[in-house]
């Protein structure tokens, strides 16, 4: 059980720090309308994900278990790769003003969700990240998989909220406060794709069983 819902909080909030569409979208809102009235557009990836991880898990029970241990590995690799991103765009964290300002203005949390669809990120998360973690703990029992998804999304979910406040009050402005957040997103990424290395290899080599 800890281990489940140590991948969901780690992995929501690596994803949730990590700059991207969504959150250029939050910050564009919170200076249109104030952090009070952008707090839902934090919801977005409850209607968002839900076909993306449906059609990611579906596929995944298709194959067989030792090609979802390759998929996994590719995640851990994925994850890494992420990390080394972020860490380099840390000196940019904070400045995406100009972007944010670009970006549309959606007036409600479905066209909020509509953004996140369009995200290319959800689905290389759930197709080499959360897909193949939530069979493993499936394979553990439902109620793993149940807590696993429940560490995610209340995590992923007050990760945005938190954001948006932070937003409103001009405090993720400065470069010094986003740089903090890249390299904490880059340090929780870099841990979980060691992890998922560790799980996938193991299980490859059966030295994990």
């Amino acid at each position: 059980m800890l281990s489940n819902l140590l991948i969901g909080i780690s992995y929501a909030l690596s994803a949730g720090l990590q700059p991207g569409p969504l959150q250029a979208f939050f910050l564009a809102k919170v200076a249109e309308n104030g952090w009070q009235r952008s707090l839902p557009a934090a919801f977005a990836p409850l209607i968002s994900d839900g076909p993306i991880a449906l059609i990611s898990i579906t596929l995944l029970t298709t194959l067989p278990e030792s090609f979802r241990n390759w998929i996994q590995l590719a995640g851990g690799a994925l994850l890494l790769s992420f990390a080394w991103s972020t860490f380099r765009k840390r000196d940019q964290a904070g400045q995406s003003d100009g972007e944010a300002a670009e970006v549309s203005q959606p007036k409600t949390i479905g066209q909020a969700a509509l953004i996140n669809l369009l995200n290319p990120n959800p689905y290389l998360g759930w197709s080499l990240v959360m897909g193949p973690a939530v069979l493993t703990a499936w394979k553990a029992g439902p109620g793993q998989a149940v807590i696993l998804l429940l560490a995610f999304y209340i995590t992923m979910i007050s990760t945005s909220m938190v954001l948006i406040y932070l937003m409103g009050r001009a405090l993720l402005l400065g470069p010094n406060a986003g740089k903090s957040l890249s390299i904490v997103s880059a340090l929780l990424l870099v841990v979980l794709g060691i992890y998922f290395l560790y799980q996938a290899g193991g299980h490859l080599t059966g030295w994990l069983g």
